[in-house]
């Protein structure tokens, strides 16, 4: 079964953050991508029964091995199908808006082709 779009967001968004600092809470996710706290908490519910995160007592949100997994093909696909999209004349903003909106649509065969066609630039 494959996740819903919106599920995918959520992990990829977490792993940025992650990224970026040592602890996410729900509250740093809803204001990174401009949701509500009953949202967030609606999907924090449906990931940690799906398996992908744990919460701790203490309120941080941590990504498990198949979240993270999921997380950094999502990344992967963004940053990838950005660089792509810039690299035939697509301004950055516009790239990465853009490579949101295929990342979760388009095909493992398309992915790789692009993938390895700039491994090959």
């Amino acid at each position: 079964m494959r996740m819903q779009e919106s599920g995918e967001m959520y992990l990829e968004t977490i792993y940025v953050l992650t990224r970026q600092k040592t602890k996410v809470r729900a509250i740093d996710i809803g204001e990174h991508m401009g949701y509500s706290k009953p949202s967030v908490s609606r999907a924090m519910g449906i990931l940690k029964s799906g398996g992908f995160i744990s919460v701790g007592d203490d309120g941080f949100i941590s990504l498990t091995e198949k979240g993270l997994a999921l997380a950094e093909k999502m990344y992967e696909k963004h940053t990838m199908l950005t660089d792509f999209l810039v690299s035939i004349g697509v301004d950055k903003e516009t790239a990465s808006v853009d490579a949101c909106k295929i990342e979760h649509h388009i095909s493992e065969a398309s992915f790789e082709a692009i993938k390895k066609h700039m491994e090959n630039k």
